[in-house]
């Protein structure tokens, strides 16, 4: 014969509340969701601002917390974050809450950017024909040789990697990204003069590490 034991009513009252309390986090959790897709929606459509900062205030330290959780440094992450965000801004429209919820197409774009920017940092990928390769050059320019060779892209390499941290910056976002200078100006928040600059400066020391660098060759084969 089996023993019905009845639970205690206070028992009872606890086991019903915490069934509420899970249900309300629940429609909470379903709400966020549907309002976070809808934000990115209006986003493509209108460029609304409102969304947009409602999108940032939610994401962007979670954005953030996820990079340095993958190992960036308070900076690097805080950068990344920032673009990351601009992307979202930019390519809102590409978004179709039918195949994914918002936090899974954000974090798509985060993780990809940390990839990137992993690949970026750990060997400059260089085509042959890029537009960085194209310097004024001269006579006794010894860049316009290594163009075809192999050897001017590991020297290349090298010459950017010389570089100050935000000289290296720009010239990866405009020439192996394809920004305009407009476009790295509102990605970093700076004045368009200061990225004009920052190439131009970090041009002519490439130009001068290369130099240096064909000059060192020359005189060891000498």
């Amino acid at each position: 014969m089996n023993t019905i034991v009845a639970t205690p009513p206070e028992k009872r009252v606890i086991a019903e509340k915490d069934d509420a309390k899970a249900g309300e986090k629940t429609e909470a959790s379903a709400e966020l969701r549907k309002r976070m897709g809808d934000n990115l929606v209006a986003i493509g459509k209108y460029k609304d601002e409102k969304a947009f900062s409602d999108l940032y205030t939610y994401y962007a330290g979670r954005v953030k917390s996820f990079l340095m959780g993958k190992g960036m440094s308070d900076q690097i992450a805080e950068e990344l974050m920032q673009e990351i965000m601009l992307t979202i801004w930019r390519r809102a429209e590409s978004y179709d809450p039918k195949k994914a919820a918002a936090s899974t197409w954000l974090f798509t774009i985060a993780r990809n950017r940390r990839i990137d920017y992993l690949r970026g940092n750990s060997r400059i990928e260089v085509e042959l024909d890029d537009e960085m390769l194209n310097l004024e050059t001269t006579e006794e320019d010894p860049q316009a040789k290594y163009v075809n060779d192999q050897q001017a892209a590991e020297q290349l390499e090298r010459a950017l990697s010389k570089l100050p941290q935000e000289q290296r910056q720009v010239m990866h976002l405009s020439y192996f990204r394809g920004q305009s200078h407009g476009a790295i100006a509102k990605w970093l928040d700076l004045p368009i003069g200061t990225v004009k600059s920052r190439i131009r400066l970090a041009m002519q020391a490439v130009r001068v590490n290369l130099q240096n660098e064909e000059e060192a060759l020359r005189s060891k084969t000498k």
